[in-house]
């Protein structure tokens, strides 16, 4: 089984860890830590670094603990939503752990769901965390 988990360091993506740890140890999964930045030019270099950085300190966690894991740092210049999909299909994937951020009605209309894409267009199953 492979658990793609999308993070971005934020609170509720460390808690999405969390839950992808249990459910890796009682599947016998892999884990594949996504983190996606649209990227360009005009994105300072410290930004990738920080999130390598992250991606290497969350990935630690799982090795600690005898879970195979992969971390990967997209920029293909997709939103997150579209990118974390396209990574779960191109990798077999067969369950999503995002974690989800309350937002208001209007930031929702301004700004779109990366979580709300990912669970209506995923290829597989998605849980969210809050």
């Amino acid at each position: 089984m492979n658990i793609l988990v999308g993070y971005d360091g934020s609170k509720v993506a460390a808690d999405a860890l969390e839950l992808a740890k249990k459910h890796a140890k009682a599947f016998d999964a892999k884990v594949f830590i996504v983190t996606s930045r649209v990227g360009g030019p005009e994105v300072p270099r410290e930004d990738f670094e920080k999130a390598e950085n992250d991606l290497n300190f969350a990935k630690s966690g799982f090795k600690k603990e005898g879970i195979p894991c992969e971390a990967h740092l997209s920029v293909r210049g997709l939103e997150a939503g579209e990118d974390l999909v396209q990574y779960a299909e191109e990798n077999q994937i067969d369950q999503i752990i995002i974690g989800v951020r309350r937002r208001s009605r209007v930031q929702k209309l301004v700004f779109g769901s990366n979580a709300q894409y990912v669970i209506l267009e995923a290829p597989c199953p998605v849980l969210s965390v809050k």
